[in-house]
């Protein structure tokens, strides 16, 4: 692996050293420079583009070219004549200035190449095929050549530092939008352009009233041909693992027309490579987005599925299904109906070993080490429809709906050095129905309107099953020589004359919301607007749980617990909670443009009601609240802005930190909820920055953030062994958290080099063991990388992250060093054979134990006739290493957490791939 990254190193440097530079101004015949001028060199012999640029605000340019060559140099733009020059490179760099005339006919100059990126307005242009060099096979290969496009840790799609929100397919949503699908299953050589839309909007109407600064859409446009034809690819393959047979089916097909387009999406395998991961479904909003987001209120559902379900990276074996499928059809210009549905069906087995160190020894916490097994099951389907109808330009009626439901289980094993053997159980089948409907009315130029409402149904239903060993005998022993779990039995009221606990928990969580608001737009003129909103939120949850015990003659138990919460008062194994709140605010804000800034200062005004219900007693809240919010939004020019932004939130939380019953979490995290918990209050800051040049290829970002939190919900912890029992409170301490992220991207000729650097800062009050603890963490990032960018040669990407994670609890502090080099190489040899390999290294140091580390390779070759062949034939090797397991240390206030999770072993798999 060292001697490949020798000979790309200096691959990279014998053909960077062996170009210069031409560069210049593009002028107007009266001397004005020229912005967004395009400049196209061709290889004269070869006739290949050689190098592209586009002017900047002073119309300069530069090209990198090979010496001792002569390129033809075409010059463009619109509404002027363009021009055409042939230069011959030596060895030393050229300085050449071109002048364009104004011209209302068509250019003299037929124009041999596209542009590989061309800027119209607030529509950026990459033209995919000038960045291809054969070896790419999906979308998402495409979009990591791209000058300022990234595709982050979590499969996002992001755009000069911003998350892409939206991605579409000849201007039709892609599964609504979801912009991993795309980039995991779309065939590369299908995509012509991809059009990135900053300032996206999706209603027109009120694209000229609202700041939409932050919202990015990216539309692929197929190539040619591919309308009215299904296109895609069908991959089978097959492969062996040490005891293990594979196999891998992925159909994905793909039908555009200008009426209707449909998806089609398959997948069957058990080696891991998945279209959506159990994590992604779950977090699929189907485009969904709450009319309150910016009103500073939000309120907390809770989530109470299994949202712990392991990561398919962290399996040792792994069974999935994935059945997806979208659709759009337009009958008239005016109406548009879509839609998706998507099954996805797992099965995992999972292995984890881990440690538990207790930072404060004067917690009486022992150390813990367990091995920890599992099975998992997850059924999950969504399904969504939707309709638009635009008249005309005046109106526009969307309407949505969105249903979910999933089957999922979680059988767990655990020995632990404390508590010993312990079998779990977690299952829950939930579903929700999401509705949505807008409707938006441009009366005259003045008066826009604009009504969104939104209708959730939320239904939950949690099981919990834990077996625990127990020795009755010991149960008149000193606490220290009883069971680990005996205290806690008692706090429960649980019969401890049991060979064994067998513990049980059913809870049922209904959730029913309605949020909507009216806005109001008046046009001022062209430069100001106010915006009036009448909104309301109204919630309903309904919370029922209780704990029961199997024994061992087959009857079972309701125990009466006397555990006793803060006051002195017995809690019960058992909840009946119904809370209720609303919110009606009135918002204004004032929209004004002024030069290079755009100002908006606004606030809401909030009359809050709160009120829960349990067992026959009513706890109240109502108060009134004025929210202040501003932004400022500076345009230095078309691709470089400054945004400072403030707002005041309220935050409330669900209904089970609200009841006031037992809720077993495990058996080894039991928490009690706190009635009179009020909402938090948050003042948020934020500073962004993004500048985009096309002219040094520069791409720079940056985001400061600072919250304070007033009355933040935190938990007050007590330990009992290794089992904690937490309860909710307002802190009377704020807490306070800063982060800030940067990263500048700068192409060298051939060579993309990038600097990535996170720093943040959080500081938490709690309640531990019955003392107020301050726990502050800090954590700060660097990722340098460099990539090459080549048509011909092979590329190589270079990385190396590194992380420092801190953790300060008065008198004790905890620090992890993470080293993360990688290296991946891909080459397109003869035309025809594709290899790739990617490797990585990670070393995790908490300087108590000794460093861990842990390695990953994994290689590909592939053949196929020529770029347009219809077969390929891959050999693909995974964990060529046969490493068994990975680390991960973590730390919180109280603890320091070292795992071992075990993973696949090496494994071989040969694959055919048919595009149609």
């Amino acid at each position: 692996m060292r001697n490949l990254i020798l000979l790309a190193l200096l691959l990279v440097t014998s053909i960077t050293s062996a170009q210069i530079t031409v560069q210049g101004v593009v002028k107007d015949s009266l001397g004005a420079p020229l912005e967004l001028a395009n400049i196209i060199a061709i290889n004269k012999a070869t006739k290949a583009m050689g190098s592209y640029a586009i002017s900047n605000d002073k119309g300069r340019f530069k090209l990198d070219l090979d010496m001792n060559t002569t390129y033809t140099i075409q010059v463009s733009y619109i509404g002027m004549k363009s021009l055409s020059e042939e230069i011959a490179t030596k060895e030393d760099d050229i300085t050449k200035n071109y002048t364009l005339e104004y011209d209302n006919a068509l250019d003299a100059v037929e124009l041999t190449y596209e542009m590989p990126v061309t800027i119209k307005g607030d529509t950026l242009v990459y033209n995919a095929d000038s960045f291809k060099d054969g070896s790419e096979r999906k979308l998402e290969d495409v979009l990591k050549k791209l000058p300022g496009v990234e595709i982050n840790d979590d499969g996002q799609i992001e755009v000069e530092g911003k998350v892409v929100n939206k991605l579409m397919v000849n201007g039709k949503d892609f599964f609504d939008g979801d912009s991993k699908l795309a980039t995991k299953n779309i065939p590369s050589n299908a995509v012509d352009k991809i059009q990135v839309l900053r300032n996206y909007s999706e209603v027109g109407q009120l694209r000229g009233v609202q700041n939409n600064q932050d919202n990015v859409a990216i539309n692929i446009k197929l190539k040619e041909g591919k309308e009215n034809f299904w296109f895609g690819d069908v991959t089978a393959g097959v492969g062996v693992a040490t005891d293990d047979e594979l196999y891998l089916v992925q159909p994905k097909l793909f039908y555009y027309s200008p009426k209707y387009s449909v998806n089609v999406i398959g997948d069957l395998n058990n080696i891991g490579e998945v279209a959506l991961t159990n994590r992604d479904i779950r977090n699929f909003g189907g485009g969904f987005r709450r009319p309150s987001q910016s009103s500073g209120t939000s309120i907390n559902l809770g989530d109470n599925g299994l949202g712990g379900l392991t990561s398919i990276a962290n399996a040792q074996e792994i069974e999935s299904k994935l059945g997806a499928a979208n659709f759009s059809y337009s009958p008239n210009k005016a109406l548009d109906l879509s839609g998706f549905f998507i099954y996805n069906s797992s099965r995992l087995r999972t292995r984890e070993e881990s440690f538990v160190r207790y930072i404060d020894s004067d917690l009486g916490i022992p150390n813990e080490e367990t091995v920890q097994t599992g099975r998992e099951a997850s059924n999950q389907g969504i399904a969504k429809l939707s309709a638009s109808y635009k008249p005309n330009a005046n109106n526009q009626l969307d309407y949505d709906l969105l249903g979910r439901m999933s089957s999922d289980s979680e059988m767990q094993s655990e020995v632990s050095s404390v508590v010993g053997s312990t079998d779990q159980i977690d299952e829950v089948n939930p579903f929700s129905i999401n509705q949505n409907l807008n409707y938006y009315y441009t009366l005259n130029e003045k008066n826009i309107f604009a009504l969104e409402a939104q209708h959730l149904i939320k239904d939950e239903d949690p099981f919990y099953n834990a077996m625990l060993v127990n020795d009755p005998t010991n149960n008149f022993d000193a606490p220290q020589d009883q069971d680990a779990f005996d205290g806690t039995a008692d706090a429960l009221g649980i019969d401890r004359d049991q060979f064994g606990y067998n513990l049980n928990q059913n809870r049922r969580i209904k959730s029913n919301q309605l949020d909507a608001k009216l806005d109001y737009y008046y046009i001022l003129n062209n430069k100001s607007n106010i915006n009036l909103t009448l909104g309301t939120i109204l919630s309903n949850q309904k919370f029922n749980s209780n704990i029961f015990q199997f024994l061992d003659d087959g009857s079972y138990l309701d125990p009466v617990a006397t555990l006793e919460d803060g006051d002195g008062n017995l809690l019960q194994n058992e909840n009946d909670t119904e809370y209720n709140f609303s919110d009606v605010y009135l918002g204004f804000r004032y929209r004004v443009k002024t030069g290079k800034f755009t100002i908006t200062p606004g606030f809401s005004l909030h009359a809050y009601g709160n009120k829960n219900t349990q067992f026959g007693v009513e706890h109240k809240d109502n108060f009134f609240r004025v929210m202040p919010e501003f932004e400022t939004l500076i345009q230095f020019k078309k691709s470089e802005s400054l945004t400072f932004s403030y707002n005041m939130s309220n935050s409330f939380t669900d209904v089970t930190n609200l009841a006031e019953g037992i809720v077993l979490n495990s058996f080894s995290n039991i928490s009690y909820g706190n009635p009179e918990l009020q909402n938090s209050l948050s003042h948020n800051l934020s500073l962004r920055y993004f500048s985009f040049n096309l002219f040094n290829y520069t791409n720079v970002f940056a985001f400061a953030n600072y919250s304070k939190n007033i009355d933040q919900i935190r938990s007050e912890t007590n330990f009992d062994n290794v089992i904690r029992t937490s309860s909710y409170f307002n802190s009377n301490f704020a807490d306070e958290s800063a982060s800030v992220f940067g990263r500048v991207e700068r192409t060298f000729k051939k060579i993309r080099a990038r600097l990535g650097a996170r720093f943040s800062y959080a500081k938490q009050n709690q309640i531990v063991q019955g003392e107020q603890t301050v726990n502050q963490s800090f954590t700060q990032s660097y990722s340098p990388e460099l990539r090459t960018n080549f048509r011909e040669a092979p590329n190589v990407r270079l990385k190396y992250d590194y992380s420092i994670s801190k953790n300060d609890q008065g008198s004790t502090s905890t620090k992890f060093i993470t080293n993360s080099p990688s290296v991946e190489f891909d080459a397109y040899i003869w035309k025809s054979v594709t290899f790739r390999t990617d490797y990585t290294y990670t070393n995790q140091d908490d300087g108590v134990r000794p460093s861990q580390s842990f390695q990953t390779w994994d290689a590909s070759l592939a053949y196929r006739k020529d770029k347009d062949a219809k077969w390929e034939y891959e050999v693909k090797a995974s964990n060529l290493l046969d490493i068994d397991s990975k680390v991960n240390n973590s730390s919180s206030n109280i603890s320091v957490f070292n795992s071992e999770t075990f993973i696949q072993p090496r494994f071989v798999t040969f694959r055919v791939v048919y595009s149609l």
